[in-house]
């Protein structure tokens, strides 16, 4: 038995048309009135404020579930790309980093530990090679070498200050600068490094130290660390001032 086919009008038609072309011109009415909205609203460090609570909604979301310690994936040695990929150099000035570089860490009341990179090879060396990502979309296997910062804030009897919600990290001219939040930092992949494919880190990458942190996108790996600070208030984050979100986790 053939089913029957049904036309419709040309009136039907019409109406259907007139109908989907209105349900259109609310839809980019709504658009353009929402956008004009937003573009009135208060911007929080560049960033209007409605979009800034979307991105601390999601901040709050992911940082909760890190609460179970996930480690991020590893990798074998010859995955690794042998050409590094350098991008950046913000707070790289002209000076002179040698056998004088001491790594500054604030400690809670207000004492400042000047550590040399001698003392910090003498700690045990723990190597992670991981799937280092760019915010920017682009991402390589990549092999670092150095000190679980857990190792060194016990070494160094920095628990107290450890257990505040962040800590803070600079560059020597602290022109370059990250907050990072106390679960990611105490991470157990998260490194101090001073080796990169087994060798001294080039200078372009950060030598004599820069941070690790595989749970964050790159722009938390910063390069060249000169200050350590902590605190319970978020410390300044060079990104974050330039409409990032905070936490820019994995």
């Amino acid at each position: 038995m053939k089913e029957e086919v049904t036309y419709l009008t040309r009136s039907q038609i019409r109406k259907k048309t007139i109908i989907g072309m209105a349900w259109l011109l609310i839809f980019l009415i709504g658009c353009i009135a929402g956008w004009i909205s937003l573009r009135q609203q208060p911007r929080d460090n560049r960033v209007f404020r409605p979009l800034r609570n979307a991105l601390d909604f999601n901040e709050s979301v992911f940082y909760s579930m890190l609460g179970s310690a996930p480690l991020a994936k590893t990798y074998s040695q010859g995955e690794t790309v042998r050409y590094v990929r350098i991008n950046g150099k913000i707070g790289f000035g002209n000076e002179m980093l040698d056998d004088n570089w001491r790594l500054e860490v604030i400690k809670k009341n207000g004492d400042t530990l000047r550590i040399s990179l001698a003392e910090l090879k003498k700690l045990p060396k723990t190597e992670i090679i991981f799937d280092f990502k760019c915010i920017e979309g682009w991402d390589q296997v990549t092999h670092w070498g150095g000190i679980r910062f857990s190792d060194f804030v016990k070494t160094f009897g920095l628990e107290e200050e450890a257990a505040m919600r962040f800590t803070g990290v600079s560059t020597p001219n602290e022109e370059y600068y990250v907050g990072i939040d106390r679960k990611s930092m105490m991470h157990p992949q998260t490194l101090l490094c001073y080796e990169m494919n087994g060798k001294p880190l080039p200078p372009e990458n950060g030598f004599p130290l820069r941070l690790i942190i595989p749970v964050k996108y790159g722009v938390k790996h910063l390069k060249r660390i000169g200050h350590i600070f902590f605190s319970n208030e978020r410390p300044p984050d060079y990104w974050y001032e330039r409409g990032y979100d905070y936490y820019c986790g994995l």
